[in-house]
């Protein structure tokens, strides 16, 4: 396909359409491209935030977004007008992909350079085989000013006109007047209750490692452990939650103590020390903090972790950024509780059928 076989290597364009296959491995191609390891595809080993080696590359299950990244490898930067694309993909474009991973890192490609201009969601049963939900990307890299660091988010899912008769299990289509009330909520861009509008670090996040320290019965809390002992003491020393942690490194005086980068101030031998606990692996955890949280990282954790495990921590050298786009979340509509008059009259007519079930069957014998 495309994605092994770049037909326009050198080729930009103006405008540019797709829609990719979705949930479809992209298996051959990958071992065409040298494998995961072995990928120099200028188009999905990029260069961004400092990074040379950025890799875009996706899960071999899955390669729709890869038809994506070849289709923004091939924009116009250099002219006044830059590049429109607008491409089809499944849901979970949206949001597959851990921080660090092939599809966030695409979505953090695009949304860092603000190039996402908006997301579409289209009416279900669109396909002819496939009634999953679809979204259409629109990509700019030549924004409006007022547009610039925005995402804007439209639900159209329930513009559409119905089919006479269903086409497999396509049982609607966009009319004319459906495509125009998109376009027109795509450029009056405004807030609405189909048009919802989010700053670019909206949508991202701090994946971050959480630790606790291991605690094994009987050990001595004057001593640091190196490795090998450490490794001998899991083998042969219960852990046990009210036992003391295992000192893994005593800093030198003048450390200062910092409990949340798990650095933390202890008496050895009567007097105060900046230790570093050994990890449990068994209680590692993961936490994702939204770039737009008051305070970052470390508030969070004090108001979200702490309370419940007092002597976590975080690992500084474990955080990646990644980005997803929760789009039912923004417009969910919680339905309307039921009323107590509601739920007393059914529960009296099940009774009410109950009783005649009961009469019958004695009736019976």
């Amino acid at each position: 396909s495309t994605l092994s076989n770049d037909a326009f290597p050198s080729r930009e364009f103006d405008f540019m359409l797709s829609n990719p296959p979705y949930g479809k491995s992209w298996k051959g191609d990958l071992e065409r491209l040298g494998g995961k390891e072995g990928i120099k595809d200028p188009r999905f080993l990029i260069e961004h935030d400092g990074n040379p080696e950025f890799s875009l590359i996706t899960r071999s299950s899955d390669g729709q977004m890869l038809f994506l990244a070849n289709m923004l490898s091939k924009m116009k930067h250099g002219s006044k007008l830059g590049s429109r694309v607008a491409e089809v993909h499944n849901g979970s474009s949206l949001f597959t992909g851990d921080a660090g991973q092939g599809e966030s890192n695409i979505r953090r490609w695009i949304i860092e350079n603000d190039w996402l201009d908006a997301i579409v969601a289209l009416p279900l049963n669109m396909f002819y085989n496939t009634g999953i939900a679809t979204y259409i990307w629109v990509i700019s890299n030549r924004k409006p000013a007022h547009r610039k660091g925005k995402v804007q988010l439209i639900d159209a899912t329930q513009w559409f006109k119905p089919l006479r008769k269903n086409l497999g299990k396509k049982n609607c289509e966009l009319s004319e007047e459906d495509i125009a009330r998109i376009c027109d909520t795509f450029l009056k861009f405004e807030e609405t209750e189909q048009s919802k509008i989010f700053q670019n670090s909206a949508f991202g996040y701090q994946k971050v490692t959480v630790e606790r320290p291991l605690r094994l019965k009987g050990i001595d809390t004057s001593r640091s452990y190196i490795p090998k002992e450490i490794k001998a003491l899991k083998e042969t020393v219960g852990r046990d939650e009210t036992a003391p942690p295992v000192i893994k490194k005593i800093h030198k005086r003048g450390t200062a103590p910092c409990p949340l980068r798990g650095l933390f101030e202890v008496p050895i031998n009567g007097k105060p020390a900046v230790v570093e606990y050994e990890p449990d692996t068994d209680l590692r955890d993961t936490e994702q903090v939204p770039l737009l949280e008051d305070g970052g990282i470390e508030t969070f954790l004090r108001r979200e972790v702490l309370p419940h495990v007092p002597d976590a921590w975080y690992d500084p050298d474990s955080i990646k950024v990644g980005y997803e786009v929760s789009f039912t979340r923004y417009f969910y509509k919680p339905q309307p509780l039921r009323t107590l008059e509601e739920i007393r009259a059914d529960i009296l007519a099940l009774e009410k059928e109950t009783k005649v079930l009961i009469t019958e069957i004695i009736s019976e014998k």
